[in-house]
């Protein structure tokens, strides 16, 4: 950052939420603030065990039942003497990643008594090829968390464990049968390398190739797609009344964040999907053509919609320079576009809207009589959908308004959006030429300084 006077953009780790407030309109960073509290184990479990309470079990008993200690110690051993010590639990550090730290006990004299760690039921009856664990990393982009807007990749990878699953406690040590991490397998004497994208052998598979496996093992791969769709979207409304707090505090522009996440399910003997953990900075790092066949157009793609502009500060001469190296419009950013400036009308508005609880009463209204704000916000989310590329939109969608329920706070973006899908979902070319009519006048910068 230091050496380049003109940087647009930063790949890297989580920042604190307050460094945040140093960025500039035209800079971009791949993270949010807050997204901790869906990327550490121990808030994650916080967050979902709150909306599991709120909703009930059968919506939010996606994620094994955890502890996290010393606070929980008391009700953890409560459970721990009812069921007799009889249950197996995995340790997890709760900020820990590529499998550090992890461990399977049975035994009390192995859960730490004083050091901050997650205690979860361990899933001793995985869904099993080949007598191997497996799990799946999935990866998730979210553009928006308010409006929230999320997007999946259609294809990850399958990880397996080196050596045979064993459900024998006499085994609970082996970390190359329990655990599926790449980083731990790839050590073991009995780790095989799979160099081709179609093929179902070695230790690790692109997800493509897991679906057509089970296909042919007249597995119904649509309902465990359908299953892993609702874990991501509820997993991110957990989260997103903090990380929306801090966004909005830290952030003076909506250009300047996104994020991809790495999403780790796995499956049980029923082939129910499972979230294990939620990863804010997934490795990219290729070590296999395997590996290059997946990452590669994700990260082509998720660029392209992610929407990098050349920030109106760079010389005219700069300006057409990076344009013709990198065959981009000369364009400069308009900065106006994501400033979150409100006119009265447009506040009194989403007031209005924001207290409205029955969808029937703001689903045709909403979007009538278009506020230079809402149009600003609906050109952004058109834009990205022309380069949706292979990521699949996932919310905000014709059904997701099941969700709303499920925010702490009713959002008048998701609301807004939600209309907007249900009228143009089918017929985007009438939505965006609606849109185009408003821009020709400059309605949407009307009263943006």
């Amino acid at each position: 950052m230091k050496k380049c006077r003109y940087w647009c953009g930063i790949w890297g780790k989580h920042m604190k939420s307050i460094s945040y407030k140093s960025l500039k309109e035209s800079q971009k960073v791949n993270h949010f603030p807050g997204t901790f509290q869906i990327g550490r184990k121990d808030r994650l479990w916080r967050n979902l065990s709150r909306m599991m309470m709120k909703y009930g079990k059968r919506e939010f008993s996606f994620v094994p039942r955890t502890y996290v200690l010393p606070q929980d110690m008391r009700m953890f051993r409560q459970v721990w003497e009812k069921n007799g010590g009889k249950e197996k639990w995995i340790i997890k550090p709760p900020a820990s990643a590529r499998g550090t730290g992890i461990r399977v006990v049975h035994r009390w004299s192995q859960i730490p008594k004083k050091r901050a760690i997650v205690v979860q039921q361990y899933l001793s009856r995985p869904m099993l090829i080949r007598g191997a664990k497996f799990d799946l990393r999935l990866y998730v982009f979210v553009t928006s968390f308010n409006p929230l807007k999320v997007y999946i990749y259609p294809d990850g990878l399958v990880r397996f464990a080196s050596v045979k699953y064993n459900d024998d406690i006499n085994y609970l040590s082996d970390r190359f049968m329990h655990l599926t991490n790449y980083s731990i397998n790839k050590t073991s004497a009995t780790y095989t390398n799979n160099d081709s994208v179609d093929s179902s052998t070695g230790h690790k598979w692109t997800l493509k190739t897991l679906w057509s496996y089970l296909e042919q093992e007249n597995v119904n791969v649509a309902k465990i797609w359908k299953s892993i769709k609702d874990i991501v979207i509820k997993t991110m409304i957990a989260g997103e009344s903090s990380i929306n707090t801090l966004t909005r505090s830290n952030t003076s522009s909506r250009y300047c964040c996104y994020e991809l996440f790495g999403i780790d399910i796995i499956l049980d003997e029923n082939r129910k999907p499972w979230l294990l953990e939620v990863n804010i900075s997934p490795s990219l790092q290729s070590s296999s053509p395997l590996d290059i066949a997946v990452k590669g157009p994700l990260i082509r793609n998720l660029f392209n919609m992610a929407g990098y502009q050349l920030p109106t500060c760079i010389p005219a001469e700069e300006a057409e320079k990076l344009a013709q190296r990198y065959q981009l419009d000369p364009v400069c950013q308009d900065y106006r576009l994501h400033r979150a400036t409100f006119t009265y009308q447009e506040r009194h508005k989403q007031s209005l809207y924001s207290n409205l609880r029955n969808r029937e009463d703001y689903l045709d209204e909403i979007i009538d009589d278009l506020t230079p704000d809402d149009v600003r916000h609906l050109i952004t989310y058109e834009d990205e959908l022309t380069q949706l590329g292979n990521f699949e939109k996932i919310f905000p969608t014709t059904t997701s308004h099941q969700y709303l329920q499920y925010f702490d706070i009713p959002r008048y973006y998701n609301m807004l959006f939600d209309a907007w899908e249900a009228k143009y979902s089918d017929n985007r070319e009438g939505g965006i030429s609606r849109l185009q009519k408003l821009c020709k006048t400059k309605y949407h910068l009307e009263q943006i300084f």
